[in-house]
């Protein structure tokens, strides 16, 4: 089953541009190498130190976390990947008053120069099985305004997975891999180790479009019941 959610399209880039962003990207990449901090004095984009496992609220409106053994089974060579993207990673299943299950999944990386980078839900799901049916750039909303982020839609035999996620580096939102190197560029001109966060929320649903609607509810009661400075991090400046 398809989305009928209208999403916008990405603008053509001249060439020139292009070729004028890969010459930053390289350098950035040159530079990122040559002068990269030792661990004990680097400083991440994001300031503001925090604890997923805390910071993420157990019960808020009327969801509350369950244990729940639907979420997608990582085999142990993507697990290995995980744990070197990223140094904190929370996951959960939240459910409802009236029965309906949502799957949350949070990482965060210190560090996504070079070979770190985001284990993103496109390249995740077909990995684990899974058909890629759509993947669209979106405007999620949320009481706090929009975020970009992305809309999947999946399909592993009879069970439907619509996916809602954005990404973060160093708490800025960006939906592609060009927009990425571009914020990566300007953090580490400005001598910052650009820290990277990823967002996913899932559901077994084949109504998708029920189902997108209800993951933006969610995001949205979520985000109001953390606290201002967790709200930033999570879903961007």
């Amino acid at each position: 089953m398809t989305s009928s959610v209208s999403l916008p399209q990405q603008s053509q880039v001249p060439r020139w541009v292009v070729a004028v962003l890969l010459g930053m990207m390289f350098l950035a990449a040159a530079v990122g190498q040559g002068f990269r901090p030792e661990p004990a004095q680097q400083k991440t984009a994001s300031d503001t130190r925090f604890m997923l496992e805390r910071d993420v609220p157990q019960q808020f409106g009327d969801w509350h976390a369950v244990n729940n053994a639907s979420t997608v089974v990582t085999n142990p060579e993507i697990q290995q990947a995980i744990d070197r993207l990223y140094s904190q990673v929370l996951t959960r299943s939240y459910r409802n008053a009236a029965g309906y299950t949502i799957m949350l999944s949070i990482a965060y990386g210190e560090d996504q120069r070079g070979g770190l980078q985001a284990h993103r839900p496109e390249v995740c799901y077909p990995a684990q099985g899974f058909e890629l049916m759509s993947n669209e750039v979106a405007d999620i909303t949320t009481p706090f305004g929009a975020v970009e982020g992305r809309r999947l839609l999946t399909r592993n035999a009879r069970r439907h997975e619509p996916v809602t996620y954005w990404f973060n580096i160093g708490g800025k939102p960006v939906t592609g891999r060009l927009q990425r190197r571009l914020e990566e560029v300007r953090l580490v001109m400005t001598g910052q180790s650009p820290d990277g966060l990823l967002f996913r929320v899932s559901s077994i649903d084949q109504d998708s479009d029920g189902a997108l609607r209800e993951q933006e509810r969610f995001i949205g009661s979520l985000l109001a019941a953390m606290r201002p400075e967790t709200r930033k991090r999570i879903a961007g400046n």
